[in-house]
């Protein structure tokens, strides 16, 4: 199993990377987790544009959804060849409704023929060589954390979340932690939010992961710092999350 992330700014592109997307890959099968600001561009330079079999959206936040906009652009209005196939975009209640009505035009309507919207609950289930596990996660809006599994690896990505045992139980003796760290300890303080770099580094320590890739960190936060905090609760290796890299699960 490959992991390549696309973007892994929090809240808003930094110049160095795009927000949120991760691109995970087995056996010629392709999900993306999240399509966040500025994913779409970035995302050609790993895959083909139309090479995707399903897309994961954690939550409704722009900086986790928005790029599916311009890949409804790209899907429908497909020069010379005509609309693609509908893709399997798994994703909480109500975004079909939240990706027509941010892209704002009567075309919207025509999403779900290039888009085959899928509601996410807590559940687990069979997605091309993947087995999947989701679990709600705390968040201002409804969010899932992902566990991917495949030939006996697995990756846990957190998306967007404060600290919770859910997410330590999905989590719990997976080999790569994708864990947001969007809050720096000892600055920010809102519960059920984000987590900060020591949060995850304990949340990494009580599920036994085998590494952690902290992600989610926002220009204006100190990434050097987050990862810091994190290893010092965590036993594990510990690293960011760097744009353009692959990692093998």
């Amino acid at each position: 199993m490959k992991l390549t992330v696309v973007g892994c700014s929090g809240s808003f592109p930094s110049a160095e990377s795009a927000c949120s997307s991760y691109l995970v890959e087995a056996d010629g099968f392709q999900l993306l987790l999240d399509m966040g600001n500025g994913a779409l561009g970035e995302l050609q330079r790993h895959t083909g544009l139309y090479d995707l079999d399903a897309v994961f959206l954690s939550h409704l936040h722009a900086d986790h959804c928005i790029d599916m906009c311009a890949y409804f652009v790209a899907r429908y209005y497909r020069h010379g060849d005509g609309p693609c196939d509908a893709l399997p975009v798994y994703g909480p209640e109500g975004t079909q409704q939240r990706l027509i009505t941010a892209y704002g035009d009567s075309s919207a309507e025509h999403m779900p023929e290039v888009f085959d919207f899928r509601t996410l609950k807590e559940d687990a289930f069979d997605l091309g060589p993947f087995r999947i596990r989701t679990v709600r996660v705390p968040h201002p809006v409804e969010a899932y954390a992902i566990r991917v599994e495949h030939d006996g690896r697995s990756l846990t990505y957190s998306g967007d979340t404060g600290p919770c045992a859910e997410l330590d139980a999905l989590a719990a003796g997976t080999d790569l932690y994708l864990c947001e760290a969007a809050f720096t300890h000892g600055k920010e303080n809102i519960p059920d939010l984000h987590l900060n770099g020591r949060e995850a580094g304990e949340s990494a320590q009580r599920a036994g992961a085998g590494r952690l890739l902290l992600t989610h960190i926002p220009p204006w936060t100190d990434p050097r710092t987050n990862l810091t905090d994190a290893r010092e609760v965590y036993d594990g290796p510990a690293a960011l999350a760097e744009p353009g890299v692959t990692y093998t699960v």
